[in-house]
């Protein structure tokens, strides 16, 4: 991302001032300062809720005599380029600066760490620059209530002043610095699934890969889809009610995103508190058609974007060709696990996943891809092995409208799996509706159909062939209107609930080895997309299962 150079390369443009907790993160990992700071990454963990926390307890004021100006100062420095906030400012014949941290005093000689010292001493700097003597500084920790005093050497001034001017140099440059390598820091770090270090590592270079980015979500969307219901807030969670009954309730730290179907309502307090906390609210109609999305401020990593709207033609290329021939191979697997398609079909498709692979341009891609959806749809019915099968006749694949049950399942979990991807692209940081493969549209979400390619046999096809021969939809389920096939709304919620479970559905990576669930595996592959367009991988994520 672009910033601002230092004064003497810019004119009369004010220097880069660096935030001392942001020089302490270069310290402890150059690539999580870099991620943080210029590409807005945050992601909370148990040590970053505790940290908060004890921040908070420091920032209120202890009894009537307490003085608010010894807590939470602020303090900057052109001349140092630096700025900071000292947790607490005790004052005598000298004042000192105390840092609070959330853990135990470390059992090594310093009794600290060096980020820690790094950031005491960038304090103590930009107050000795204020006009105060500062020859120590001291280090709280919560945890095991210790007080540490770090005296400010001149030989740990110059090692943060080094670290500060390091951190200045990286933010200039367009991507973060590597991944660390087999480090004991990544399994605790709270950005270890936005970073992907083992994962970046081996697409590399290879060797191994610790499953440190498996980790399933703590967070899960919230689907309202009882006709006229309300959201409305109650404290710090979310309360669904409908004819003066209560639904459902949830905390709005367990949220991952709340999805309206129809006529439900979001009061504008409970809308306020989704969009502050990040939260998406997702609309969709109720035949299921996805109408949009409302999120608070959109992410902060404009390079993300700037790198998908250059991405040069070869590039793209590599990208699209990935997609779709990962979507035939995984339709293939499936028509082969489920299915009874003859040999040579299958033979058929294996052809147009190596085709695909090799396409040299966009309209041959195409076309290799609707002559595999043509095959593969043509064998679809082989899958349904249920006795309602005969009521689920399906003949090839229709949209608008959808002409038959099956078409209409389809549209449904297609719709889901759209709106997960569109929401999962904007999180990370892409732009949703600037694709590579589909044109750019008004109301279209590009990118999202683009990376749902590799998904839709994996998860929409797979749980619609699940749910019919389960018979957790049966033909009943379903209604026509005007030529069009629709979902009844109780069987909705029996497919919706059929897809979360599928989401939470562990699979092993085909290229890291490691069990992960599909609701992770969509963050991890569109982050490794960012990773292969600033060109720190060699090659598209695969996804194709076995």
């Amino acid at each position: 991302m672009p910033v601002e150079k230092d004064s003497a390369e810019a004119g009369n443009h004010p220097p880069v001032l660096v935030p001392a907790r942001m020089v302490a993160e270069y310290c402890y990992c150059p690539r999580l300062a870099y991620l943080e700071w210029v590409q807005g990454e945050w992601a909370d963990n148990r040590e970053t809720e505790e940290g908060r926390l004890v921040h908070e307890k420091v920032a209120v004021p202890e009894g009537p005599g307490a003085e608010k100006p010894t807590r939470a100062v602020q303090l900057a420095s052109e001349k140092l380029g630096i700025l900071a906030v000292v947790d607490l400012l005790e004052r005598g014949a000298k004042v000192t600066p105390v840092e609070y941290k959330r853990g135990k005093k470390p059992p090594n000689p310093e009794q600290s760490r060096e980020p820690e010292r790094v950031q005491l001493a960038a304090q103590a700097l930009l107050l000795r620059e204020a006009g105060y003597a500062v020859t120590e500084g001291v280090i709280y920790y919560a945890g095991s209530r210790d007080r540490v005093r770090v005296r400010i050497t001149e030989q740990l001034v110059q090692k943060t002043l080094s670290y500060a001017q390091a951190l200045r140099e990286a933010v200039q440059q367009p991507n973060p610095p590597p991944p660390l390598v087999d480090s004991p820091k990544c399994p605790r770090c709270s950005l270890v699934g936005i970073c992907l270090p083992e994962e970046t590592n081996f697409l590399r270079q290879g060797g191994q890969v610790r499953p440190l980015a498996v980790a399933e979500p703590q967070r899960f969307p919230l689907y309202v889809q009882k006709p006229g219901a309300t959201v409305r807030l109650e404290g710090e969670r979310l309360v669904v009610e409908a004819e003066g009954t209560t639904l459902a309730a949830a905390g709005l730290e367990t949220l991952s995103q709340v999805v309206l179907l129809g006529n439900a309502h979001l009061s504008t307090p409970a809308t306020h508190a989704c969009l502050s906390r990040g939260i998406p609210i997702v609309y969709l109609s109720g035949a299921g058609w996805f109408y949009g999305y409302a999120r608070g401020l959109s992410h902060r990593n404009a390079t993300l974007r700037a790198l998908q709207y250059a991405c040069e033609p070869a590039m793209r290329q590599r990208v699209v060709n990935r997609l779709i021939a990962d979507k035939i191979a995984n339709s293939r697997v499936l028509l082969r696990r489920n299915g009874q398609a003859p040999a040579q079909a299958l033979a058929e498709l294996a052809q147009l996943v190596r085709q695909a692979r090799a396409a040299q341009n966009l309209r041959k891609l195409t076309g290799i891809e609707a002559k595999a959806a043509q095959l593969y749809f043509r064998h679809f019915a082989s899958m349904l092995k249920t006795e309602d099968a005969p009521a689920f006749d399906f003949q090839k694949r229709t949209r608008r409208p959808p002409a038959d049950p099956v078409n209409a399942l389809l549209s449904f979990l297609y719709t889901l799996l759209l709106k997960d991807l569109t929401v999962t692209a904007e999180v990370v940081g892409f732009d949703p509706f600037f694709g590579f493969l589909h044109a750019p549209r008004h109301g279209k979400p590009a990118l999202a159909l683009d990376l749902m390619e590799p998904f839709r046999p994996l998860v929409a096809e797979s749980v619609a062939v699940t749910v019919i021969n389960n018979r957790e939809v049966k033909p009943g389920d379903f209604w026509e209107r005007e030529g069009a096939w629709l979902l009844r709304p109780e069987a909705r919620r029996a497919v919706v609930e059929a897809y979360q479970r599928r989401l939470a559905a562990q699979i092993t990576h085909p290229v890291f080895g490691y069990r992960v669930s599909y609701r992770r595996l969509f963050e991890m592959q569109v982050r490794l997309l960012g990773r292969f367009l600033a060109q720190e991988i060699p090659h598209p994520p695969e996804l194709v299962v076995r």
